[in-house]
């Protein structure tokens, strides 16, 4: 199976070297260059609870055209990057590829319907991973629990049986879901919870449960998402929120959210998809959401400053 990981940062650098180590041919794409030229002069190196591997039979590139006639296209992309590589993948011959879509926060899927049909396109949640960059060609991660998958409007399908496969093949711990979408909600309200506080204290996941008053303002955010997916009638699998969020924390302590290593090191982060996205939401359905608000607006000056 030819393998592309659309969006070479801390998890797409992850799945990359796992599916090469396990005889897949893969080939990366990511624009940055230094990180390009890192993987093929040196290897991708991977280093964590995994152990510390460098992985030298894979291939990147920043060539968008060099990617096509692959069997799975995996977007590992940020949420507000996804359409832009859907609009790229739309002009290749997808009938019998897959993609596979994994991101933090809400709206890929959306995203990539704009640009392209999704008859081919899976979602995927991930589970249990904390990563991150540390230099050009080299990843970290602190955890890795499960890849689930699941077709965009639900229900199971051989596509999704041999997309499980493939990635149990790689050496993941992978699983087919009916409702992905109550995955992703959960996930969701864990991402709320987390990337918005820790990115405006700058703390770590830890460091934000063992703090009174930013655990309220973690928790709080949390609710306000767990209110619109009630809203839109998501199936829960729980019904204590506050328990379900420190619960997620407490596996990963020393994890830093995607987006506040994107903050620290001053680039464009996730927030349209995660807290953005609960506020967002808050206007559609008429539900206020002060925390998520106040925090997406802290974040979105800070971005400003340092952007500009």
């Amino acid at each position: 199976m030819k393998v592309s990981v659309i969006g070479t940062g801390a998890m797409g650098s992850i799945y990359a070297s796992f599916f090469a180590k396990n005889g897949f041919d893969v080939l990366c794409f990511d624009v940055w260059k230094e990180h390009v030229d890192a993987i093929n002069e040196k290897g991708l190196r991977v280093s964590g609870i995994s152990g510390d591997h460098t992985e030298k039979k894979l291939r990147a590139t920043s060539n968008f055209h060099e990617l096509e006639d692959r069997d799975l296209y995996i977007i590992a992309t940020k949420g507000d990057s996804v359409g832009s590589v859907a609009s790229k993948l739309a002009n290749f011959n997808l009938k019998k590829s897959i993609v596979l879509t994994i991101q933090n926060g809400l709206g890929a899927a959306e995203r990539i319907k704009k640009f392209m049909p999704i008859n081919n396109v899976l979602l995927g949640v991930a589970q249990g991973f904390g990563a991150s960059i540390k230099s050009p060609g080299h990843a970290h991660h602190n955890g890795m629990s499960m890849i689930r998958i699941g077709e965009i409007n639900g229900g199971l399908s051989e596509r999704l049986e041999t997309t499980v496969h493939a990635w149990e093949k790689a050496g993941f711990t992978s699983k087919g879901f009916n409702d992905i979408q109550q995955l992703i909600w959960e996930k969701f309200i864990c991402n709320v919870a987390y990337s918005g506080p820790c990115s405006v204290f700058k703390k770590t996941i830890g460091e934000i449960l063992n703090d009174t008053n930013m655990l309220d303002v973690s928790i709080q955010c949390g609710f306000e998402a767990r209110k619109l997916g009630d809203m839109q009638k998501i199936n829960f699998s729980f019904i204590d929120t506050e328990k379900y969020i420190i619960d997620f924390g407490k596996k990963m302590p020393l994890s830093k959210p995607s987006m506040l290593q994107d903050v620290e090191a001053k680039r464009k982060c996730e927030l349209s998809s995660i807290n953005g996205m609960v506020v967002t939401l808050g206007k559609e359905f008429n539900i206020k959401t002060p925390y998520n608000s106040v925090v997406s607006s802290i974040i979105s000056a800070r971005e400003k400053e340092y952007l500009n």
